[in-house]
């Protein structure tokens, strides 16, 4: 199964980037001791991108943010599902990040922070980083200049995008596995790759799941971190990942129907096996008969005195074997 693996360089550790925009256009880098220089200011947006950040870092961050404890110990704090927690003044948003090392996949997070002019992402684990996304927004400042509600619809559907890469490259390695259990049967290795796979499939399936939820909720729920015109956007990606989910649980499908063709393809073939081996016994026990019944050494033995009896005996077992053999190839049995 050829996945595509995640990429060899990811960025170090700490903060990847801290920009703050003003009506969409690029303001000015802020420094680690300036995270919070620019809030307030009207039009004015700050994005901060953190990657693996450790305690001491996660404190000084939510410190210039004016973030409470409680959303910093949930930032500590390592996810397996996507969630959505809203707090005052600001929205927590956990979708599931889905990488591919060694045709294995790797799961990792995204962490959102929405607030009213900031948006703080957190990333761990295997990611493709968003710099692309990143540059294509400034590069559209009517765009970037929407707010971190915007941009936060923006980051969850390169997610699904990253999904669709992962679903497209899977489905290829279901289809070979398909084509195998076909044409050749369900042998111990390939049940072994199946039985991979399927789990695979539904660690993938569960981590995706929630997060058409929690965009659905995003889109519905009125609150003051999500603005009106932003809720279309989350509906839209909520869409995107119901048909991630649904065609993860069909490739899951495909593997457990595939495999039930490969258990009746082996069947039959033990059974054609099976068929062979008792017309063949049947067509030997005749000989094995006639020749035990001259073997006993009576005296009184039809043909035992007889000169054409042993070319008659061994007529009359080629015979019985040709009959035999012709009826079990018409019935298919040979």
């Amino acid at each position: 199964m050829d996945l595509p693996h995640s990429p060899a360089v990811l960025p170090p550790p700490g903060i990847t980037a801290a920009v703050a925009y003003r009506d969409g256009h690029r303001l000015a880098e802020l420094p680690p001791e300036a995270l919070g220089s620019h809030l307030g200011q009207p039009g004015v947006l700050t994005w901060i991108g953190l990657r693996d950040p450790d305690a001491a870092l996660l404190h000084q961050v939510a410190g210039q943010l004016g973030l409470d404890r409680q959303v910093v110990e949930e930032l500590a704090l390592p996810h397996r599902r996507p969630k959505v927690i809203e707090y005052e003044g600001v929205m927590l948003v956990v979708a599931i990040t889905i990488g591919i090392e060694d045709h294995l996949p790797q799961f990792g997070e995204l962490t959102l922070i929405l607030g009213e002019d900031f948006l703080l992402t957190l990333r761990r684990g295997p990611l493709c980083a968003y710099r692309p996304l990143r540059q294509r927004l400034e590069a559209a400042p009517e765009l970037l200049a929407r707010g971190p509600d915007f941009i936060a619809t923006e980051l969850l559907d390169f997610l699904a995008d990253q999904f669709v890469a992962v679903a497209t490259a899977m489905e290829g390695g279901v289809e070979q596995m398909e084509q195998r259990l076909v044409l050749h049967g369900a042998t111990q290795l390939d049940i072994r790759r199946l039985y991979r796979m399927r789990r695979d499939l539904l660690r993938i399936h569960n981590a995706i799941s929630p997060l058409a939820e929690i965009c659905r909720r995003l889109s519905r729920v009125e609150s003051p971190s999500i603005d009106a015109q932003a809720r279309p956007y989350f509906g839209e990606v909520a869409d995107r990942a119901q048909r991630l989910v649904e065609w993860f649980a069909a490739l899951r499908e495909s593997l457990a129907f595939a495999f039930e063709a490969g258990l009746m393809i082996g069947q039959m073939q033990q059974n054609d096996t099976t068929r062979k081996l008792a017309a063949w016994a049947a067509i030997l026990a005749v000989p094995t008969a006639i020749a035990g019944l001259y073997g006993m050494n009576f005296e009184n033995m039809p043909e035992l005195k007889w000169r054409y009896g042993y070319p008659a005996v061994l007529l009359v077992i080629a015979g019985a074997i040709l009959f035999l053999y012709r009826r079990f190839r018409k019935a298919g049995w040979l």
